[in-house]
């Protein structure tokens, strides 16, 4: 979800990773939110207010009594116009303050009058992140509702790696569109399930039988979703980056998925099987390589079918609306619905994939939807990323 004419108060307090914060402030802006700054005397020994003030076109606060300032209380006028507070970096002192209520600059004084939700991005030196008074002053902070992106761990600028680097301008753009999605998005409180990637049926320890599903599409469905506040689970036979906000569990074969998706199938509002599903698997599965011989020009393999997982699941839906995907290369129309129709399904997405500009390995897609009672709707060749945030545009239609 984009942070869209969003107001968005980020404040800076004073270490070496000041320097990414015109990043962070740059990426929000770029989701749309207007963005105002307010810096601890300390932050501008790092970088000048000037930067901020450039990117922001607004003017930065520093000093509780300047006389140029624009408002009789500034710090309150901020707190006042906030929608959603992000520190960054957060120092430890900057947290033990915030922690105790001490309101000792224009940074401490604002946030403890705002009463929009506050993250911080904690930055500092390992052993400062690990001392027992900082980790209690976050658990207070947990408590008052204070929202904690964890650092990364890396380089630090002491000259060793450790934990609480702050973490990479982009991510913490990312988190704070989670967090916002989650509280604001149309599917808030929605528990959604997608599946991404092919089947590997193994034949012996180093070969099996799959097809050519990247996952693309499964993984731009669970952003989507995440991104307008869903909480989603994504069943993954591949090793994509995880979307924000997105829990992966990881599975290889069809029994695996069918048994990862079981386990959460009961509480589910939506599942979206976008992986592409072997039908057989090898009656045997050898426990050591399959070694070619002089004597043996042909190999004969036995399969047998695996579960059908949509069906599977039908025989136990209730309240879950239940999305799937039909990849045909010939009769497109005609066999998606008859699976529409047989697997029970709310809505069934179909995609021609002997096309070059559409389904496996590529980045694009142009699909038809099928609901029951409803005409096909052909949607235009799009980016899978687009694709995604249309057909989860529609899913929330439906569950209205």
């Amino acid at each position: 979800m984009t942070l869209q004419d969003r107001h968005v108060a980020v404040y800076i307090t004073g270490g070496i990773a000041v320097y990414k914060a015109a990043s962070v402030v740059r990426g929000l802006m770029k989701q749309g939110a207007q963005v105002r700054v307010a810096m601890t005397a300390a932050a501008t020994e790092f970088v000048t207010p000037l930067t901020f003030a450039t990117l922001t076109k607004q003017p930065v606060i520093t000093d509780l009594f300047r006389a140029d300032n624009t408002a009789y209380v500034p710090h309150i006028e901020l707190a006042d116009w906030t929608e959603l507070a992000v520190v960054v970096p957060a120092t430890a002192n900057s947290l033990a303050k915030l922690a105790t209520g001490i309101a000792d600059d224009v940074v401490t004084s604002a946030l403890l009058a705002t009463t929009a939700p506050v993250i911080l991005v904690p930055a500092m030196n390992e052993h400062m992140w690990t001392a027992a008074a900082t980790q209690r002053n976050l658990k207070l902070l947990q408590g008052d509702g204070r929202i904690i992106m964890e650092p990364a761990t890396g380089l630090l600028a002491e000259g060793y790696a450790g934990h609480g680097r702050l973490p990479e301008p982009a991510q913490i753009v990312a988190f704070v569109q989670t967090y916002w999605a989650k509280v604001t998005g149309p599917l808030v409180g929605r528990r959604f399930l997608v599946t991404a990637g092919g089947t590997k049926e193994r034949i012996d320890p180093v070969r099996f039988i799959s097809n050519d599903s990247s996952g693309k599409m499964g993984y731009a469905l669970a952003a989507a979703a995440a991104d307008q506040g869903a909480t989603v689970t994504l069943v993954s036979t591949v090793a994509l980056p995880t979307p924000a906000g997105v829990t992966v569990v990881s599975v290889s074969d069809a029994r695996e998925m069918l048994a990862a998706i079981q386990t959460h199938f009961a509480d589910l509002d939506v599942l979206i099987m976008a992986a592409a599903i072997a039908d057989f698997r090898p009656a045997q599965v050898a426990d050591q390589k399959i070694k070619k011989t002089v004597d043996n020009d042909e190999m004969t393999l036995a399969l047998v079918k695996n579960p059908d997982v949509l069906q599977t699941l039908a025989q136990t839906k209730k309240q879950q609306l239940m999305v799937g995907f039909a990849a045909e290369t010939q009769n497109l129309l005609a066999n998606a619905q008859q699976k529409l129709t047989k697997k029970r399904l709310d809505m069934l997405i179909a995609n021609d994939v002997a096309r070059a500009d559409s389904g496996f390995g590529v980045d694009t897609n142009q699909v038809t939807v099928l609901q029951p009672g409803h005409a096909p709707e052909q949607l235009p060749t799009l980016a899978k990323t687009v694709l995604a945030k249309r057909l989860i545009e529609m899913i929330t239609e439906k569950l209205k």
